[in-house]
C-alpha cells in the first residue's frame, strides 16, 4: 500500500470522518475539504494504537465560497451542518475561507491572508504536519491534499510552517498535541522568523 492509500485508509477508519465524508456532498458548497485535527490526529491515533478519534477536540470542515463574504451566508451553512452532523455527537466547525481575513486578526493578533480557495487555507496552517485535506469529487471518489507528503505524518513528527500563524499559537498547539501523544516528535520553531506572538 502507498503513502496516500495508507492515509486515506487511516483516515476513513475513524467512523465520524467516514461519516463527514459520506455526508458533506449534501451541504452542496463549493471547494470543501475535511481537514486538520480530525485527519492528521485521526492517522496518530491509528500509528499509536489508539482509538481514531481519541483526543480530536473538533472536525474542521473547511469551504471556499467567495460569491458572499458576509457571516449570515456562512451561518446558512454552518446551521445547516449542524443539523447533518447532528447524531454524530461531536463539534464540526464549518468555516468559510473566503472571509477568514476579515476576522483572523481579533482573533489571532496577527493581520489575516485573503485565501485563493480552501487549499490556499490549509497551506497557512501553523504546523506542515497539519496540512491535509480530505473530500469527494462529485462522482464520489476520495481526494486529499498532501502539500507536504506524508513522510512527517507517519514519523509523527511536527514542523512550523511560519506563513501566518505566530510562533506563540505553533508552539501552544505543540505542547497541547504533545501531551495528548507524547510519541510526537516537535521540530522549534526557527529563529530566523523571530519571536512573535
Amino acid at each position: 500500500m502507498d503513502q496516500r492509500a495508507r492515509f486515506l485508509d487511516f483516515v476513513q477508519r475513524n467512523s465520524i470522518n467516514a461519516a463527514i465524508l459520506d455526508r458533506a456532498p449534501a451541504l452542496g458548497v463549493p471547494d470543501w475539504w475535511l481537514t486538520a485535527g480530525a485527519v492528521f490526529q485521526t492517522v496518530w491515533n491509528v500509528l499509536d494504537g489508539r482509538s481514531p478519534g481519541a483526543g480530536i477536540a473538533d472536525y474542521d470542515f473547511f469551504y471556499y465560497d467567495a460569491s458572499d463574504l458576509s457571516y449570515e451566508a456562512e451561518d446558512v451553512v454552518i446551521r445547516k451542518a449542524a443539523a447533518l452532523f447532528a447524531e454524530l455527537g461531536v463539534v464540526v466547525e464549518v468555516r468559510n475561507e473566503a472571509r477568514v481575513h476579515l476576522w483572523y486578526e481579533s482573533r489571532f493578533g496577527v493581520p489575516g491572508v485573503r485565501f485563493t480557495s480552501s487549499a490556499d487555507a490549509i497551506d497557512h496552517f501553523a504546523s506542515t504536519t497539519c496540512c491535509f485535506g480530505v473530500s469527494r469529487t462529485p462522482g464520489g471518489e476520495l481526494v486529499d491534499y498532501a502539500p507536504h507528503g506524508y513522510a512527517d505524518l507517519f514519523a509523527m513528527r511536527v514542523r512550523p510552517n511560519p506563513r501566518l500563524a505566530p510562533r506563540a499559537v505553533y508552539e501552544a498547539k505543540a505542547r497541547r498535541w504533545q501531551q495528548e501523544w507524547p510519541s510526537l516528535v516537535v521540530d522549534p520553531w526557527p529563529d530566523s522568523v523571530g519571536v512573535t506572538g
